[in-house]
């Protein structure tokens, strides 16, 4: 998540770091209400100066509205806040409004959006380009990668999906655009390019979402959920965060990439449980020598099973080289728990082969809080 020398939980904690730009999660709260945007702290890495998209290799901006813009809806959502911190003070809990965007992904009413639009939800609201509106169930979500599925009944006349991409052909300079409902402003179109590849951000369970695609492209408060476009108009990622001094947009957005994104709700529409590998290990992200460093090993995990001790540098899983934290984190990504994988471990400058089962991730990182 960043190039300091911070620690990480297997999957990854990753922790507030001091003096970091702020990451918004950009759910919005909407006009004069009670604002839901998670907040998540995340050092700086750089990124561009937002960038006009003055030129394509594929459709106008025009166009890939469009086309894509039926396939975009705005999403209300109603949550119930706890506790005594209204906006006058106060015990008891409050109805707070959220609002973010959505994409359609099939014309039997599911519909993709972040976790964090719509966590904790009493009620959901869906509203088309046309005007209509109609009400949604959560029909599942993942935290681990901020991906949530809801449904509505809707006619098949008011549903119009959009493609999704490979997220994995994604490179940087192709053109982007975002569409989605920014300060309670739905269809509000930006466009960008994509700036980088392969970042990692935070999850609201405060594991680690890799892959992540990095665009200049405006993204702010509402806009979480709602698609990242590539030049054909197909959903290459679901815009998730911003990383901003000011809570605007500063022309550093994050996309989690559509190949996570629909292998998530794949899983979530056909009813099975999303479960992520877990090793169980805290990592240092600096590395002189390559490799994933071990800092400390979580009591009852995996890791602690096999041994693994606070030093050990795992330089390979199933004899492919590992070269960073980064690397082993979406190796691991790529296992099913209850797999059975190998670790090539430098204990002191040893050589040490170490079968593990990997276990299945808790449903918040031991070191979230």
């Amino acid at each position: 998540m960043n190039r300091s020398n911070r620690s990480r939980l297997l999957p990854i904690i990753a922790g507030a770091v001091a003096g970091g730009a702020i990451a918004f999660a950009v759910a919005s709260g909407g006009t004069s209400r009670s604002v839901t945007t998670t907040t998540v702290i995340q050092q700086g890495e750089g990124g561009s100066v937002p960038t006009s998209l003055t030129s394509t290799k594929g459709m106008t901006v025009n166009q890939i509205y469009r086309q894509a813009g039926p396939g975009v809806v705005d999403i209300v959502v109603q949550t119930q806040q706890q506790g005594g911190f209204g906006l006058f003070g106060g015990g008891g809990g409050q109805q707070a409004t959220g609002e973010g965007a959505g994409v359609v992904y099939d014309t039997k009413g599911d519909i993709l959006t972040d976790e964090h639009v719509v966590a904790n939800a009493t009620s959901v609201t869906v509203n088309f380009q046309d005007g209509r509106k109609a009400s949604a169930k959560v029909l599942g979500t993942d935290p681990s990668t901020d991906v949530a599925v809801i449904k509505v009944n809707a006619s098949t006349s008011e549903l119009h999906p959009i493609p999704f991409a490979n997220s994995s052909e994604a490179q940087v300079g192709d053109p982007v655009v975002a569409i989605g409902s920014p300060f309670s402003l739905p269809e509000t179109t930006t466009a960008g390019i994509v700036s980088a590849v392969g970042r990692s951000i935070q999850a609201p369970n405060q594991y680690t979402i890799t892959g992540v695609i990095q665009t200049d492209a405006a993204i702010n408060p509402g806009n979480s959920g709602g698609p990242l476009l590539d030049a054909n108009g197909h959903v290459l990622g679901l815009n998730d965060q911003i990383q901003t001094n000011s809570g605007s947009s500063a022309g550093v957005g994050f996309a989690v990439p559509s190949n996570t994104a629909a292998r998530i709700a794949d899983n979530i529409i056909a009813g099975r449980s999303v479960k992520h590998s877990y090793v169980g290990v805290e990592l240092s992200s600096a590395s002189s020598s390559g490799g994933a460093p071990v800092q400390t090993v979580q009591p009852g995990s995996p890791a602690q099973s096999v041994g693994l001790q606070p030093g050990d540098v795992v330089t390979a899983i199933n004899g492919k080289s590992i070269a960073s934290t980064q690397q082993f984190i979406e190796t691991v990504d790529n296992f099913s728990p209850g797999q059975k994988i190998t670790l090539t471990v430098n204990r002191n400058g040893q050589t040490k082969t170490v079968p593990l089962t990997l276990g299945t991730r808790p449903q918040n990182s031991p070191a979230g809080g």
